[in-house]
């Protein structure tokens, strides 16, 4: 495999044995959730014409298999498409693959990966004799799976899979706010092979300094980045990104220190694994409009959004759902109510 760890190796990668190289940064499938047929056509539509050549989604996506299945099946010899699975037994992982395949309108998928292998007893579970990775190298025969991957937040569970099964790539989540995969995951990934693809790239959206993040990441032995879009202008300006891959002088990693320092260690990054609230909060948006009205200062902006919705931060019955499902273990009841008491008082300061 090429050496992808430095800016000098330019806009594209290898990330999949025995594929062409792909433009570094590939597509995340969680946003065009949100989006009508139309509106996904023409984002993804953008984002062939940009170069974008490497496409993620899953199975638990609701329709983002469906929406790629769309537009892709007429580009499919130049794109490489991610899936995965959250089932762990081969069976199950087994039927999945089959409705990905219909989703997707193909009779292979580049890359299946396991997902979200989030402990040991996980990891046990899908390196099983009859466990997911089984079921998906008897796809790998069937010519069903071309590449076998894992995808995980906590890179010791992940480095251990490495130990135990080739995997052809290793998706986790990189970004400036989150390095630990760094120091020794990504290193081992490459020495054995395997390509690294950076989910949460941006934090969810969190982050702003976006192309000093990426040149960050792509310093950091990432070879490709998925960030979400749901716009033809996010699609340019992640593609833009790639103009300039060099190495941070030190006060743009100043700049960068600055934004984590102002972000914290409670920030969402609007995985979404969260929902459906029992409540119907909307989780990953109620983060963002914290985060607009007390770092970014655009608190009449978050308050008419607020006063929009039917759920809100006062509306959390504080059940700890979204606390077992969220990959970070955000403490949501906590930060909505500090954040419901904040806004009030900063409220009350201003009458």
């Amino acid at each position: 495999m090429p050496d992808n760890k430095t800016g000098k190796t330019g806009r594209e990668a290898v990330l999949l044995p025995g594929t062409p190289p792909v433009l570094r940064m590939g597509m995340g499938g969680i946003p065009i959730q949100r989006l009508d047929a139309a509106a996904s056509d023409r984002v993804l539509e953008k984002a062939i014409d940009s170069g974008i050549r490497f496409f993620d989604t899953a199975r638990g996506y609701t329709d983002s298999e469906s929406k790629l299945g769309r537009v892709l099946p007429r580009h499919r010899a130049r794109v490489l498409i991610a899936s995965k699975s959250f089932s762990r037994a081969a069976a199950d992982i087994q039927r999945d693959i089959e409705t990905t395949l219909a989703h997707i309108r193909s009779d292979y998928i580049d890359l299946y990966q396991c997902h979200n292998v989030a402990s040991e007893a996980d990891l046990e579970k899908v390196l099983a004799a009859d466990g997911a990775v089984a079921g998906m190298l008897k796809a790998q025969e069937q010519g069903k799976v071309r590449h076998i991957g894992l995808s995980g937040h906590k890179p010791r569970i992940v480095a251990m899979a490495l130990e135990r099964f080739p995997f052809a790539a290793i998706q986790v989540p990189a970004n400036f706010m989150e390095t630990d995969a760094m120091a020794e995951l990504i290193p081992a990934a490459h020495r054995r092979g395997a390509g690294v693809i950076a989910m949460k790239p941006v934090g969810g959206g969190t982050i702003r300094e976006r192309a000093l993040n990426f040149r960050f990441i792509f310093n950091h032995g990432i070879d490709v980045a998925i960030p979400g879009m749901d716009s033809e202008m996010q699609v340019a300006e992640n593609v833009a990104a790639l103009d300039d891959l060099s190495p941070l002088n030190a006060a743009e990693t100043a700049r960068l220190q600055k934004e984590k320092d102002r972000l914290g260690d409670r920030f969402c990054r609007r995985c979404e694994y969260c929902l459906p609230c029992p409540q119907g909060l909307p989780i990953p948006f109620l983060h963002v409009l914290r985060h607009y009205y007390f770092l970014y200062d655009l608190k009449d902006w978050a308050l008419e959004r607020l006063a929009g919705l039917a759920k809100t931060y006062a509306d959390c019955a504080a059940c700890g759902e979204c606390v077992a499902k969220c990959p970070y273990h955000l403490d949501m009841p906590a930060i909505f109510r500090e954040t419901r008491e904040r806004i009030a008082a900063d409220r009350d300061r201003r009458a």
